[in-house]
């Protein structure tokens, strides 16, 4: 059995989305006076005094979309309230009732029972009178909130425990893995994660930049749950063109940070281009694990072989050469789960640790093929030993008697090296290089 489901809903700019953030303490809906901002269901899973649910922000009802995308956004709203234990139907006291409210109330009418109205924006007291007209919606005394202000929210979290009862005392199942989705737009990373989930999760359409938020949707695969993150589909800095489109980006590297795993989807019907390779850039730089997803492969297949693309790959993202390829059409559910699977691989060898034993051995190997080119027979570079010291990164201090002998070129070569005698190999290695004490002399 699933967590109970709080649902907010409402027209737009009514304060939803910083009514989600206040409860669940967390920024993870944007909150913009663009009307429209939210689109796809937004959720996360809250904790009250061990009491558990999950709260839901959804897109304002009827907003006409600049993206015609309307009818999505409102099937996404349909599809909260249907599964929602508890309904917030919210309102701005400062409106009072206006037609968009009425259609809401209208459309809600049969799920009364477990529907709350909320009269947020009461910043203070002298506007709370106000609330008796909203009685008129039909479903009762309006709650009186501000978001912005946080005031009236320690009751309402109080109320939400109250109303789902013994259903919330059963935390989530402990999700093993978090997976960002990273790209550019149009990649297919809403209809990876809805293929993932086995339902319309997120809004899927033409239309470049769909999704804003950052998206959580939890699934499970064989037994085990995961939790996928899409993000905002990526753009050139150049054509940032509002706010929103800046928070989304803002958000979408959030993601990448607080992922275990990043798969990086590539259109595999254009050319790997300047954002594909910025993405590749700041994925390196996060010593993250990435899995790099050719997506819309039955559209490209016939053109070019799996090997041949892959090859295309390591010259277009040299510095994530070492990253795993995997070929899927998320429209057609095609390879979605290996890719998964992919991934679980990934996030063990990410935390794997190896023993000084084992690492000193891959070290002398590759010491004995290639030495540090040194200037003079008096500067011989020596290594001393060396430790793994951390994992997620696996992170390698290697001790020498002179720092300066030991280029960026070759780390590289050690690193390369240890990814071939390691059980690391698909990861990214951290390597510093670190000169001796004079407490090392008895070690070397």
């Amino acid at each position: 059995m699933g967590l109970p489901v709080v649902a907010i809903v409402g027209r737009p700019n009514v304060g939803k989305s910083s009514l989600f953030n206040a409860i669940s303490g967390q920024r993870k809906s944007i909150v913009e006076p663009t009307p429209g901002v939210t689109r796809d269901r937004v959720s996360t899973v809250c904790d009250h005094e061990g009491m558990y649910y999950e709260l839901v922000d959804t897109g304002g009802y009827g907003i006409e979309d600049a993206d015609d995308l309307t009818e999505h956004i409102e099937r996404q709203i349909a599809y909260a309230i249907d599964r929602a234990t508890l309904i917030f139907f919210v309102v701005d006291i400062r409106d009072g009732i206006v037609p968009l409210d009425r259609k809401m109330a209208e459309l809600l009418r049969r799920h009364h029972d477990r529907v709350v109205l909320l009269a947020n924006k009461a910043d203070d007291e002298s506007i709370v009178p106000q609330a008796a007209e909203l009685m008129r919606l039909g479903f009762g005394e309006a709650r009186c909130v501000s978001a912005a202000h946080k005031l009236g929210l320690r009751d309402l979290r109080d109320f939400i425990v109250t109303r789902i009862g013994d259903d919330s005392l059963t935390p989530p199942s402990e999700t093993l893995m978090k997976i960002a989705m990273v790209g550019k737009r149009n990649a297919g990373k809403s209809t990876f994660i809805n293929s993932l989930a086995g339902e319309d999760r997120l809004i899927v359409s033409e239309v470049a930049g769909t999704t804003r938020d950052a998206v959580d949707v939890r699934f499970e695969q064989d037994g085990r749950a995961f939790l996928a993150i899409d993000t905002a589909g990526v753009r050139k800095k150049s054509k940032l063109a509002d706010s929103i489109e800046y928070y989304a980006f803002d958000r979408a590297q959030k993601s990448i940070q607080r992922a275990d795993v990043v798969l990086l989807l590539i259109d595999a019907t254009v050319p790997v281009g300047s954002v594909d390779k910025k993405l590749a850039r700041y994925l390196q730089d996060s010593y993250k694990p990435v899995v790099l997803v050719v997506n819309k492969w039955d559209l490209a297949k016939g053109r070019t072989s799996t090997e041949e693309y892959g090859e295309y790959l390591t010259r277009a993202l040299p510095g994530l050469d070492f990253a795993p390829v995997t070929f899927t059409s998320a429209s057609m559910d095609r390879n979605i789960y290996s890719t998964i699977d992919v991934a679980s691989s990934l996030f063990n060898q990410f935390r794997t640790r190896v023993g000084t034993g084992q690492l000193n051995k891959a070290l002398m190997a590759a010491m004995a093929e290639r030495t540090p080119m040194t200037k003079g027979a008096s500067r011989v570079a020596k290594v001393l030993f060396a430790t793994q010291v951390a994992s997620q990164p696996p992170t390698i201090v290697v001790f020498v008697n002179r720092v300066s002998h030991f280029t960026e070129s070759y780390k590289r070569f050690l690193v390369n090296r240890f990814r071939e005698r390691l059980p690391f190999g698909e990861v990214p290695i951290r390597l510093m290089v670190r000169q001796r004490r004079e407490s090392d002399r008895d070690r070397s």
